[in-house]
């Protein structure tokens, strides 16, 4: 099913991209959906059953169970409701029967059953209307919605086709100090009707609230619902069976209009339970979801790998109970795919492992084709793939499975070379949390690295230190190899088809011996080209970035040897701000090193960087950065004819190149928790701390806060001081500061 679309509204912000309501979205083709490829659950086996299924029995969306093994979805609806649920029980006496007919009359009233104009159909008026996708609302459910935060670069790198009517002018103008937003003369500007129909429908689809589905008629084809994947994984390396979305639902995905071979899914963190949500709740917190949203754009603006952000809407009226009682929040993401490494290994899962959790279905290999030719092929896109059907291809079409395990190795290698290089700690790199696509995804207890400690735990809940920032390519390793163990015997079975594919039902009637000699024969072909794939393309990545943080152009094999790896000691030793030395050293120029005055007041301000200035051994950090410093003039001045082509300045040019790679804002924890702390206190000014916090994450390179002013700072305006501040290293309490998993 896909959507022709009418009477869209002009472009905005330059965008060339008519933009339409949410619920006008293009859907992609069948061959391009996950849900039209990919084997839903059983029990709701296509959106029409799913429809029916939520008018009877609606528990089986919200109850924790194990799908049939061959099943890679279930179709869910978004319902944010407190947990456990406030049913109210005609008489207490009832028995189990009576009583789980309360519950399923209860959760019926709360779903979105009832059909309601959608903007789209409201602009189509005295039109011929297209068939799209139906808005559905829950007869009992209306809770308040508040739009806190918007992504403009999310929204217009991944879907510039959308309206989101005049969102922005209600989230007011960013500002950190306060300053008003009001229009001049107090004239406030009116939306038109189109507007605030498309604004109020996005809020209203991306809180949970209403439901864009389309169930009628006879061919599933044709039909769309939201759904929520399965998957399982290694928690702090302990198998921990099936795990799944137990708080995310993917609503739609939608051809990039510039791409349309390109399709992102939008998809909602804490829009309620789902089956595999386990005894958790569904939901997330005001408190997570801030995070998440700025540190998916920050990471972007890093250029490194991420989902990305789309929206924020906070949910006051819904109680939500962590380490404190909180509110929820409803967090819209954007990505290509969510699928992740746990989605193999659910579908074919270590052997007579013991392990804590709700269960793990058996091995279904057939099912592992399916997803295995879904991802090659719609996903990752190899190239050089023949595929099985495809015009002029005879029989099974060429074998995939080594190359997506490789292919998955480079995505996720360049990705943590990103982290290292710019300092940022994930927390929680569980197989169900490395992306397939090696996307940076699940910003849990993340943290970017203050004083450098390579040693550094972010999450106060990883009490061994497994996910230490010196530990996390090792951990992508990890979590690589159980893909290959998950793959092993089809990479094996393809081997012994000479190289091509798997056909389906391929492991139907193999016996146990025959699987575990293809399983052998897997990871002997498949372990090793990984583990040397990886390695190479982290190791080609990492010295990319960090020739861009040192402004060199030329690339020495010896350069991590002779300057990067000794900086970095230089950071731990004396205990420097990792960011702001490098974007100190920015300014470095060889003459600095060739003036001992000016060389001393240079290592002066290094120094100021240190969070002990009391346990300074100065006198042995300033003759170690002074050698460290010589030497990078002496490298420096070696390539400068590499610079003096450009015709210009090099000293500036250099500059100007390291200050593009080197962040002037970095989201650091204080920040975080600032931010936090007023969006909760007031939302109406907080949104406008979190949208001016996302908009110099968004743009970390510039020089925020009058950078190189040197005068008082008193003599600044009130904003410029705040930005200052806020690229500040903050309170020393907050320096390493460890978050909690409690989302």
């Amino acid at each position: 099913m896909s959507h022709t679309t009418t009477t869209p509204t002009p472009a905005a912000n330059g965008s060339a991209h008519a933009r339409v309501p949410i619920s006008a979205l293009p859907l992609p083709p069948p061959s391009h959906s996950l849900t039209h490829t990919l084997t839903p659950d059983p029990h709701t086996p296509t959106p029409a059953a799913w429809r029916a299924i939520r008018g009877t029995r609606p528990s089986l969306q919200r109850r924790a169970r194990l799908l049939a093994p061959d099943a890679h979805f279930s179709y869910v609806a978004p319902c944010p409701l407190p947990f456990p649920f406030r049913v109210e029980y005609p008489d207490e006496d009832a028995d189990g029967e009576a009583q789980v007919a309360a519950v399923e009359r209860w959760l019926v009233d709360r779903e979105a059953l009832k059909e309601v104009p959608s903007a789209a159909e409201a602009r189509e008026r005295g039109q011929q209307q297209q068939r799209r996708l139906k808005k559905y609302v829950s007869e009992k459910r209306d809770e308040e919605r508040v739009l806190i935060g918007l992504a403009e670069i999310g929204l217009k790198d991944c879907v510039p086709h959308l309206d989101v009517g005049d969102a922005f002018d209600l989230l007011g103008q960013p500002s950190l100090s306060g300053a008003s937003s009001e229009a001049p003369n107090g004239n406030a500007k009116v939306a038109d009707e189109d507007a605030v129909a498309a604004r109020q429908e996005f809020i209203d689809v991306l809180s949970g609230h209403a439901l864009l589905a389309s169930c009628e008629g006879e061919d599933p084809q044709a039909q769309w619902a939201p759904w929520s994947l399965r998957y399982s994984g290694h928690q702090f390396g302990n198998w921990a069976g099936q795990l799944g979305d137990g708080r995310a639902i993917s609503l739609l995905s939608t051809p990039h209009p510039d791409d349309p071979d390109t399709t992102y899914e939008l998809q909602l963190k804490g829009p309620g339970r789902t089956p595999f949500s386990r005894m958790a709740d569904g939901l997330a917190v005001l408190r997570s979801s801030i995070r998440e949203y700025l540190c998916s754009e920050a990471m972007h603006a890093l250029s490194i790998p991420t989902t990305r952000s789309l929206s924020l809407i906070w949910l006051p009226k819904l109680p939500v109970e962590r380490e404190r009682m909180e509110t929820a929040c409803v967090l819209t993401r954007v990505a290509p795919s969510f699928i992740r490494i746990g989605s193999f290994e659910a579908l074919n899962p270590p052997a007579n492992m013991f392990f804590f959790g709700g269960g793990q279905q058996p091995a279904h290999l057939d099912a592992l084709r399916v997803l295995g030719e879904w991802v090659a092929r719609r996903v990752l896109k190899l190239e050089g793939i023949r595929w099985r059907g495809d015009l002029g291809v005879d029989g099974p079409g060429d074998a995939w499975g080594k190359e997506l395990v490789l292919e998955v190795a480079r995505r996720n290698a360049r990705m943590v070379a990103g982290w290292q290089a710019y300092g940022f700690m994930h927390g929680v790199i569980n197989t169900d949390n490395v992306s397939i696509l090696g996307l940076t995804i699940d910003y849990g207890p993340y943290a970017f690295m203050d004083v450098f400690d390579p040693f550094h735990i972010c999450n106060h809940s990883d009490n061994e230190g497994r996910y230490a920032y010196k530990y996390q390519p090792s951990m992508i390793i990890y979590a690589l190899r159980s893909l290959v163990n998950a793959l092993a015997p089809l990479i094996g079975a393809e081997d012994e088809l000479g190289g091509k594919a798997v056909s389906p039902g391929w492991a139907s009637s193999a016996s146990p011996e025959q699987l575990k000699a293809w399983t052998a024969r897997g990871v002997e072909l498949a372990k090793d080209d990984m583990e040397r794939t990886a390695e190479e393309a982290s190791a080609v990545e990492y010295g990319r970035c960090m020739h861009a943080r040192l402004a060199l152009r030329r690339l020495d094999a010896d350069d991590e040897l002779l300057f990067s790896r000794p900086l970095l000691d230089l950071m731990e030793d004396h205990r420097l701000d990792f960011h702001g030395t490098f974007r100190r050293l920015a300014r470095f120029r060889p003459a600095i090193a060739r003036d001992a005055g000016a060389l001393g007041a240079f290592v002066e301000g290094l120094l100021g960087l240190t969070a002990d200035p009391e346990r300074l051994d100065r006198e042995r950090a300033t003759a170690d950065w002074k050698i460290w410093l010589e030497k990078y003039a002496g490298r420096i001045e070696s390539e400068r004819e590499l610079w003096e082509q450009d015709g210009e300045d090099v000293d500036a040019l250099r500059e100007k190149a390291a200050k593009a790679a080197n962040p002037r804002f970095v989201l650091r924890q204080w920040v975080l928790e600032e931010v936090i702390k007023k969006v909760e206190a007031d939302p109406e000014s907080g949104k406008r701390v979190l949208a001016k916090v996302l908009h110099m994450a968004c743009n970390p390179f510039e020089p925020w806060g009058a950078e190189d002013f040197e005068g008082d700072d008193s003599s600044l305006d009130a904003e410029t001081r705040e930005e200052r501040r806020y690229c500040s290293i903050g309170e020393r309490k907050l320096l390493g500061f460890q978050c909690s998993c409690s989302s």
